[in-house]
């Protein structure tokens, strides 16, 4: 039985297999995550703090479009879906941290909810067709390396567990709130 923490996060399993931890882990990041955006308004979500142009709507956005790269681009070689299909990715590099702008709130967490889900039932799919060992469909890089599904949901960690410092900093500077 999953144990839920007074933040609504999933603690991960102390004692299981490599796979339920790994994604145990992903999926206490992500509800850390979740946690720091919690009833922000969009004013809320627009704060930075210092000189850092970083908010947590445009975290919101950005995760969802690390969510959908890594998941679906790479793991599964799928075309890009909207809103990232019709982006001009070479002209903009950041478009997913600054559009967040534009965006409200009930449509920045949409896009992060929406793509979360959808990466959780491609990992499932991806463990059925080859396991944590299972190779990406679609390389990121060109010299040739090819990613594992393990190493994906290693590097989801990492990128959850860094910008959750992040959020902790803003989330802080917008209403105090505090916590790991």
């Amino acid at each position: 039985m999953t144990e839920i923490d007074e933040h609504g996060r999933p603690e991960p399993p102390i004692s299981a297999g490599e796979t339920a931890t790994l994604l145990g882990f992903l999926d206490y990041q992500r509800a850390t995550f979740a946690w720091k955006c919690a009833g922000l308004d969009a004013t809320g979500l627009k704060a930075t703090v210092g000189v850092s142009s970083m908010t947590l709507g445009g975290m919101l956005k950005h995760l969802a479009f690390v969510e959908e790269y890594w998941f679906s681009r790479s793991l599964h070689g799928r075309d890009w879906p909207a809103p990232w299909d019709s982006v001009d990715w070479a002209a903009d590099s950041d478009w997913d941290w600054h559009s967040a702008a534009g965006d409200s709130p009930e449509q920045l967490l949409g896009i992060w909810q929406d793509t979360v889900a959808r990466s959780r039932a491609l990992v499932e799919e991806a463990l059925a067709d080859g396991g944590l060992g299972r190779p990406a469909a679609r390389p990121p890089w060109t010299d040739g390396r090819v990613p594992s599904l393990r190493w994906i949901v290693c590097h989801m960690i990492e990128e959850y567990a860094r910008h959750n410092g992040h959020a902790d900093l803003i989330r802080e500077s917008v209403d105090g709130l505090t916590g790991e």
